[in-house]
């Protein structure tokens, strides 16, 4: 059977009832709608605001907020408003809607309100409710996610950007950060907010996110803001923190690994070449070295990159990772870069340094074998053969002897080997191993080689297979003693007054044989010789005669030998 109350208002509305109850002794009340959530019910002493149509009994509309384009604002229980509304309004939730039937006692009894409501009018009124607040109320702040990790939260003065939707408590929205593609920026506690949202940032990580309450005092109050927030609006927010800094923050730094060994680290004037991404406070990706499959090289403290990143690579070694935090004001400042890095945006930057060096750096030799009894080292242009490792400092392998079938040849100083590896071998002795350093200016500079890359740092672990001692530069043979008085006769064994390629190379073969001459040191001495005859035979015509050969004089002070 129907409740008293809902066939009384069935009937008052015109569908068919059992007969007249009779004058109503108090409102009579119709939940018609109510929301799933109801987080607070009015209450006597509450300030409310809503909408509402009045119609009399036969459907004519006495008065309407709709129609004034404004919501009424009130406080319940205190007398401001008729009897039956204060009673009707009681027990509401935010968005809740009812019908309420206000007897002419309840109402404006038997006075009316001249020219629009009749004495002993039965009122009738379709209510929703938007919003309800007291003047105790506080801040709700409510934390929606957050972060594992947070080393820091907000605090009064830091500069923060944030995303956020605002709604009405009803749920009408009323502005958006996103739909404007861009953050708010602004620093807390310095009166640049509405009070509410001061506080209710204070305490957050970047990352977190949180729904946040505001009752009108902290907000907009009586006035409310243009047509979007009315007067006396509760606001809620709910809010991002994408990222925030202070003016006075340095960079922060968060070594994240660090090599056990580190026997150097970079200072102002290095070269730097490391691996990097970078990411806004959010974890959002703005570029990344590896993406590139290069390393960024650059000097420190020289002012080539943002000054956050000549602080943070400061002190570095090599194989290092580190975590640079970098403030705006020491990055891209409030203009940002481009289209991927916001205007004062934090930047992180995990990086990995893969090497270092200073312009002026030598070759660092570091021996690790030197056999005892070591008299004889190699020298300039001795021809010496070696077995190596070649890597970079990070340990990637680049080249190694090992993979041929013999060990790797060469005349020191010829131009034959970069210039750091060329110092490297010299004054070795046979069996020695030694491991190398060989800054880029004397390896492959910054255009690098084929497997090299540019500005690399090289490390070489060399092992001394063998030598031979050289000759002085420019020349291919020279005579441990005084040359023959009459060389053309000697050299011509036949005596036939000239002297071919075959008796030549006889000639100079059997000189070194009996130790009365050495050749340049080489992997192919017949090579050498050829050269040697080519020297002699000036025309060309494949004979040498006694007007070619010709003895070449040193010209040095000490003129130590005679030459070919």
């Amino acid at each position: 059977m129907a409740p008293a109350s809902l066939v009384l208002l069935l009937g008052i509305l015109g569908t068919p009832a059992l007969g007249d109850p009779g004058p109503l002794e108090d409102v009579v009340i119709d939940r018609y709608y109510i929301p799933k959530i109801c987080l607070r019910e009015a209450q006597m002493g509450d300030f409310v605001r809503y909408h509402y149509n009045g119609t009399f009994k036969d459907g004519k509309k006495f008065d309407s907020s709709y129609d004034r384009g404004a919501t009424v604002a009130g406080v319940v229980g205190v007398g401001r408003l008729i009897t039956g509304m204060d009673r009707g309004l009681q027990g509401m939730c935010v968005n809740e809607r009812r019908h309420l039937i206000v007897p002419p006692h309840l109402g404006y009894g038997s006075i009316g309100v001249a020219g629009l409501i009749p004495p002993d009018a039965t009122l009738y009124f379709d209510v929703v409710m938007l919003d309800i607040w007291n003047k105790e109320d506080k801040l709700q702040v409510t934390t929606l996610a957050k972060p594992e990790r947070c080393n820091r939260t907000v605090e009064n003065s830091d500069f923060v950007r944030y995303h956020y939707n605002g709604t009405l408590l009803d749920g009408t929205p009323f502005d958006s950060s996103y739909s404007k593609g861009s953050t708010y920026d602004t620093y807390v506690g310095t009166g640049w907010l509405i009070k509410g949202m001061d506080q209710g940032l204070l305490g957050m990580c970047a990352g977190e996110k949180r729904s946040i309450v505001i009752p009108p005092f902290l907000a907009y109050g009586e006035k409310g803001y243009g047509t979007v927030i009315p007067p006396q609006a509760s606001l809620v927010f709910s809010v991002l923190l994408v990222d925030f800094h202070n003016p006075k923050d340095g960079v922060s730094l968060e070594h994240l690994e660090v090599p056990e060994f580190c026997k150097r680290r970079a200072v102002t004037g290095d070269f730097v070449r490391y691996h990097y991404n970078g990411t806004l406070m959010d974890g959002t990706l703005f570029d990344s070295s590896y993406s590139r499959n290069h390393t960024y090289n650059t000097y420190i403290g020289k002012g080539y990159i943002i000054p956050g990143m000549d602080q943070g690579l400061q002190g570095v070694c090599v194989g290092e990772r580190r975590r640079v935090v970098v403030p705006p004001h020491l990055a891209y400042g409030e203009n940002g870069a481009g289209d991927k890095i916001p205007g004062s945006a934090v930047l992180i930057f995990d990086v990995h340094v893969i090497d270092f060096h200073n312009p002026e750096d030598p070759v660092e030799i570091q021996t690790m074998y030197r056999p005892e009894g070591c008299n004889l080292t190699t020298r300039h242009r001795d021809f010496v053969r070696y077995h190596y490792n070649c890597s970079l400092l990070d340990g990637t392998r680049l080249f190694s002897s090992h993979d041929y079938e013999k060990p790797q040849e060469v005349t020191l100083g010829t131009n034959k080997v970069i210039e750091g590896l060329n110092s490297g071998l010299l004054n070795m002795c046979v069996g020695e191993r030694r491991v190398l350093i060989v800054p880029p200016h004397l390896g492959h500079g910054e255009s690098g080689a084929r497997g090299v890359p540019g500005s690399a740092v090289l490390r070489f672990e060399v092992e001394l297979v063998s030598m031979e001692e050289g000759v002085p530069e420019g020349y291919l043979f020279i005579w441990h003693g005084d040359p023959p008085t009459n060389l053309y006769e000697e050299m011509d064994l036949n005596k036939d007054g000239e002297i071919p390629p075959e008796e030549f190379s006889t000639f100079i073969k059997t000189q070194v044989a009996e130790g009365k001459g050495r050749l340049m040191p080489s992997s192919d001495p017949g090579k050498v010789i050829e050269d040697m005859f080519r020297n002699q035979d000036r025309n060309q015509d494949g004979k040498i005669t006694a007007e070619e050969l010709k003895l070449k004089t040193d010209e040095d002070q000490e003129k130590i030998h005679e030459e070919l």
